[in-house]
């Protein structure tokens, strides 16, 4: 959870502990609206972080996944799959990629990931392409299409990360 929140919260748990003193030491009886203010600052704060870890960013293990390699031509962005050697093209909405984007091939179903700068590399593209695929996030917007170049479309095409805000699980298929 970001700091802010955080300290937002250490503040009004700290003010509800003041205000539990002051009912004790004056005997006020309001020990029953305490225990719901207690209740409810920790119900929220454990919301609020449950709702935050859904939609945190993608950790890439370069280790353990390939690179997708990149290629201009055409002005969408083409990619080589280290797996089974398949082209794929992306079209983004957006500028440049600002974080890791982890995604399956179109081509094999393989996961890889294409990085924010991603290397270049000249190969001849097939000129057959696939249907398209769109995909939105849920979150910035970002919108990208996906081309199988050569063959047919991976059934279960799936984007496990926004290239543009790095959220995970935003990128639905539209």
């Amino acid at each position: 959870m970001s700091l802010f929140k955080n300290i937002l919260f250490l503040i009004l748990g700290f003010f509800l502990i003041i205000f539990s003193f002051y009912d004790i030491v004056y005997d006020l009886g309001l020990i029953v609206i305490s225990i719901v203010a207690y209740f409810l600052l920790i119900f929220f704060y454990i919301y609020l972080n449950l709702r935050e870890s859904k939609t945190k960013t993608v950790p890439v293990d370069i280790d353990i996944v390939e690179e997708f390699e990149k290629t201009l031509k055409g002005g969408l962005y083409h990619f080589k799959c280290q797996t089974c050697d398949g082209f794929f093209a992306i079209k983004k909405s957006k500028g440049d990629n600002k974080q890791y984007v982890k995604m399956t091939c179109p081509d094999c179903g393989s996961i890889g990931v294409i990085p924010p700068n991603p290397s270049t590399i000249e190969d001849f593209i097939p000129e057959k392409k696939s249907i398209k695929a769109n995909f939105k996030c849920e979150i910035c917007n970002e919108r990208l299409t996906i081309w199988a170049e050569g063959t047919e479309l991976y059934k279960k095409l799936h984007i496990f990360s926004c290239p543009y805000c790095g959220k995970i699980e935003t990128m639905k298929k539209v």
